[in-house]
């Protein structure tokens, strides 16, 4: 019988004995495939022998920096938010020891079910469908939002007081840290942004990264069944989350797409101000600045871009199928930047 394949980031023969030990109904020999990497927190699928399946996370390999990458923490936002109306996958077990697998990891139950993460992928559901996805989306980040730290045991998982001013100090620093070239409006409307910053309300929980494909919805999409990648995570602002969420939603008519063209471009989804409008209605939150908000978001985002940008022209990565995408991630930060001054430009 040949040797099981070499996975990147897996040590089989330790994690198998760990799973056996650990992980309640797990039959070794296990198989693992990478099924979300790149310079996010890696995840695999992993099936043993009965077939029974579960999702690993760890970081990614190579020096990891900062609170984006604590596996452990990740690992007890899920389990806090398991039994809220927050649909998040069951924690099935939390390795802290470095010798098992070169890094922490945690372990989830695998939630079958579609992820919309491209404009093609829609075409699986037809336009009402697709419009009460959308709803979910909102309506799930209303949830979330709702969730009050202190009642799940996430009193502590961050900072509750300036949550925009932190934010503007961190991206600002990545941004003079990671930068390739001069592009001063990335400066000016840090300035600017800086300046106003809105009062903050009761802190929330942040997803951080709130957007449809980093949910993963029923076989059927009539409910979403879990809200996945927590890695950014913290206590602040919640309209920066419906900021952000706004960022990504594509409209049929946008002139920019900064990653792809998002699924919620196909007919059916709701539209960005209706977005807007449901999230301002169910969560009763007054949505009169949230230009700001999106203003922030397009701002990180351009920085995220050049952040990526840069390591390729570094040569950190050498996929040649990917470079021509990191080129227009390159071309598209100065975009962002402009559609940031516009956003900011907008509160007058």
């Amino acid at each position: 019988m040949s040797e099981p394949e070499a996975i990147d980031g897996i040590d089989r023969d330790r994690v198998d004995g760990w799973f056996a030990e650990h992980v309640s109904g797990a039959e070794p020999p296990l198989d693992f495939e990478l099924i979300a990497g790149g310079r996010s927190n890696l995840t695999y699928g992993v099936t043993d022998a009965k077939g029974s399946r579960w999702a690993l996370r760890r970081p990614p390999m190579g020096k990891t920096l900062g609170s984006a990458h604590d596996m452990g923490r990740e690992c007890r936002v899920v389990a806090a938010l398991e039994g809220t109306d927050v649909p998040v996958a069951h924690i099935a077990g939390f390795c802290e020891d470095d010798r098992v697998n070169g890094a922490p990891f945690y372990v989830m139950d695998f939630v079958e079910g579609p992820i919309l993460r491209a404009r093609p992928d829609a075409d699986a559901f037809d336009e009402p469908t697709r419009r009460a996805i959308g709803e979910r989306v909102v309506d799930t980040l209303v949830d979330i939002h709702a969730v009050q730290p202190d009642d799940v045991g996430l009193s502590q998982l961050g900072k509750k007081a300036d949550y925009v001013a932190r934010t503007l100090h961190r991206w600002q620093g990545q941004w003079q840290k990671g930068r390739t070239r001069e592009i001063p409006l990335v400066d000016e409307v840090h300035d600017r942004l800086a300046a106003r910053i809105p009062d903050q309300g009761p802190a929330t929980i942040v997803h951080g990264d709130y957007r449809l494909d980093n949910m993963i919805l029923t076989p059927g999409a009539d409910a979403v069944a879990a809200v996945v990648d927590w890695e950014l995570c913290t206590l602040g602002d919640p309209l920066a989350d419906v900021g952000m969420l706004l960022v990504y939603w594509g409209d049929p008519d946008d002139e920019l797409f900064p990653l792809f063209a998002p699924a919620t471009i196909a007919p059916g989804f709701p539209s960005r101000d209706e977005v807007r409008e449901r999230y301002a209605e169910r969560s009763g939150r007054d949505l009169s600045l949230i230009d700001f908000y999106v203003a922030l978001g397009l701002w990180k985002l351009a920085i995220i871009l050049e952040g990526v940008y840069a390591r390729y022209a570094a040569g950190q990565y050498g996929d040649k199928a990917e470079l021509d995408a990191v080129h227009a991630f390159g071309r598209n930060v100065a975009r962002l930047a402009e559609l940031a001054d516009e956003a900011e430009r907008r509160l007058g």
